[in-house]
């Protein structure tokens, strides 16, 4: 005997209870750990990925994950380290990768930037400010 595929109606019955119990939460975590692993590939620096190389597409993970930063903050603070870990990496590894601007060892050096000033007593500093880690470079 063999097994009837599930109708329309069972499936969208299973579809509903999963959606139930899912989390924005969950949904949110799950989509900025998928950007961060779809960056390193587009870098194409690990093993098989070089054919995937695409340094723009690596850049709009970037900038989508660091956008995301205060929304996991105030969501997820017990994951915010792996995620930040995750994105730094990400990060360095797109400037070694030649996306960064400046690169190390080609054309005219940088200036220095202005060192930050210091926020008054009371004021968050820029990193909690704009929520965004900082980058070399920008």
């Amino acid at each position: 005997m063999s097994e009837q595929p599930p109708s329309d109606a069972e499936l969208r019955a299973a579809l509903e209870e999963e959606m139930k119990r899912l989390q924005v939460d969950d949904v949110l975590l799950q989509s900025v750990v998928s950007l961060i692993n779809l960056g390193i590939r587009r870098l194409g620096v690990a093993e098989g990925t070089e054919d995937e190389r695409d340094l723009e597409q690596a850049r709009v993970a970037i900038e989508a994950v660091r956008s995301l930063m205060g929304v996991l903050e105030e969501a997820t603070p017990e994951q915010l380290p792996a995620i930040r870990d995750g994105l730094s990496r990400l990060q360095m590894a797109y400037v070694q990768a030649g996306g960064g601007g400046g690169g190390a060892g080609g054309g005219e050096p940088r200036a220095e930037p202005e060192p930050p000033k210091p926020p008054k007593p009371g004021e968050a500093g820029p990193a909690q400010s704009s929520g965004r880690l900082w980058v070399p470079g920008q």
